[in-house]
This record gives structure tokens, sequence and C-alpha cells, in this order.
């Protein structure tokens, strides 16, 4: 007996932001895939993965909003964070084997000089249990078949690493850092400098860019929303530029930037990116160029507020 064929989901047109407070245990895909399927949403994505072992700021973007993801990639980064002295794992966290044990001997002020020594530009090896690619396959991947590929060291900037509370080895952190900083180098660096190793045990994103735990919805929350109450949730599509400077434009030039066109604005500082509006309805991002040309950059679809 043929089988009957499956009915196709029609999914809604849906732009946003949601601030999502990603719950430990998930992966960043699996939590987006849920807040899509809650929301029933066409196209989805996030805007930088965060550990299964961490929780915290999360933003997922849909529909439209999608178009301007890249901007919180390249944001700092804030996070409270768990280090466990003593002990040195295969991924540098809880979720990896023990490789070794050893004494901690370090005092307070053994602490602060080696986190001290971690403040600033500083040089990081990213680890191997880690989604970078090399020939297209995640590091990761590679670590599980047991195969080390050398990794470059990366300058990162940690603007603030500072120890909130110590109980026995257990050191309780807070981070500020630039774009591509793995808190869990961070944390086996410190054991480095320590003499004893070191791996995160927990670990919270607290902030990006401008945004902070404060404007996030907790999944299970989420999940217990109306569809109404979940679209209400949504933060709108600009909701990521919020740091960028206002370029208004009249409605000739509306028409031309909309249609993938420069136009000439006030000069200002060439190679700026602006949020660019007509009569309040967001319009896309926009590089200025020498001379006061605004050069087109990401821009909303047609008829899309």
């Amino acid at each position: 007996m043929a089988k009957a064929p499956q009915r196709r989901i029609q999914r809604r047109i849906v732009d946003g932001v949601l601030f999502l407070d990603k719950p430990v245990g998930l992966t960043s895909n699996h939590a987006l895939q849920q807040a899509r399927r809650l929301l029933n949403a066409a196209k989805a994505g996030h805007t930088g993965t965060l550990d299964p072992m961490a929780s915290g700021l999360l933003p997922l973007t849909f529909g439209e909003a999608t178009k301007f993801s890249q901007t919180l990639l390249d944001a700092d980064k804030g996070y409270d964070a768990t280090i466990l002295l003593g002990v040195t794992t295969t991924t540098a966290d809880a979720e990896g084997e023990v490789l070794a044990r050893a004494q901690v001997n370090a005092s307070d002020a053994d602490v602060e000089s080696a986190m001290d020594r971690l403040r600033g530009e500083i040089e990081q090896v990213p680890p191997m249990y880690s989604a970078l690619k090399h020939h297209g396959k995640a590091l990761y991947e590679y670590a599980r078949a047991g195969i080390e590929i050398p990794r470059e060291p990366r300058r990162v900037t940690i603007h603030r690493f500072e120890c909130l509370g110590r109980e026995g080895d257990s050191l309780h952190v807070r981070v500020a850092c630039s774009k591509g900083t793995y808190v869990r180098t961070l944390a086996s660096d410190l054991g480095a400098l320590l003499g004893c190793g070191a791996h995160l045990t927990a670990l919270r994103r607290t902030h990006i860019g401008p945004f902070v735990l404060d404007v996030t919805t907790a999944l299970a929350d989420f999940e217990a929303l109306s569809q109404e109450g979940r679209d209400a949730r949504l933060a709108p599509v600009d909701a990521l530029l919020s740091h960028l400077a206002v370029q208004a434009l009249d409605e000739a030039r509306m028409r031309s930037f909309t249609h993938g066109q420069p136009v000439v604005v006030e000069a200002g500082v060439a190679g700026v990116l602006l949020r660019v509006y007509h009569d309040e309805r967001f319009l896309g991002v926009g590089t200025l160029a020498e001379g006061g040309v605004l050069v087109p950059t990401r821009l909303m679809s047609t008829g899309t507020q």
C-alpha cells in the first residue's frame, strides 16, 4: 500500500529579532530550530553560537533580520564563568575527558598576577574542539577522530578579566572580550600560567555589543506564550543596528537607494556604516564613501517595513 504524501508545513513570513536566554544543554542551532518552530517562521538564523554547556544571550534573527546578523558577529561580548583550577580536559571545559590533575598552590595574588598577563591584546590558539573549518571540515570533527590540526594564533582583546570570588580551587570570573575569543582557552591559559592546569565548568553570556540579559526571553517562557504573545516578543528588524547612526532620505533618493543605486547625502566620515530610513521606514544599511556618497550595502526586500 502506497504511503500518503506528507503534508508540507506552511511557514509564515516573520521578520524580527528574538533575544533568547539559551538554556544549558542545547546547541545554538537546536535552540534556533525550537524558536523557529514556535513562530512557524519561514527563515531563521543566529548571530554566533554558544556551546551547549553555556547559557545566556543568544540573539535569533527571522526573515529580513537575518540579513543583518553579521553586525553582532563582530561585536564585543561579555561572560560570567567558573574556572576550576588543577584539572585539565581535552576540550578545556567540563564536557571533555580529564587529561591531568595537579595540586593547586596558587594564592589569590598569584591568580591576579596571571589574570593580568591575559588582559589586553593577547594571542590565542583556537581549541581543536571548535567549529572553525579546516579544508571545509570543522576542527572538532578532526579532534573526535584523534587528529591534531596545527592552528595559527589569533590576536584578540581581553577588555576585562577579573575574579569575582573564589571557593577553594573554583574561580568565579567576569570576562569582556573582542570577537573570536574563546573563554575556554582563556581558562586553559590561566591554568598553564599558574602551573596547575584549569578548565571551564560554567559559562553564561551576559552581553553582546549594546544588548544585555535584561532584554532576553527564556525558551520555556517563550513556548508558554500564545502565538500573538510570541510575535510581540520580537524586536524590529533594525534592532541589531541601534548603535549605527541614522541617515534619512527623501522620496527621490529613497527610490534610487532601494534600487541599489548610490545617493548623495551630507558628507561625513568615509567608510562609516549607516542605517537608512524614509519616513521612519527602515530601508537597509549603506556605507558612506568619499564626497558624501551613500552606497547601499544591504537592503530590505521591496515592500518590507
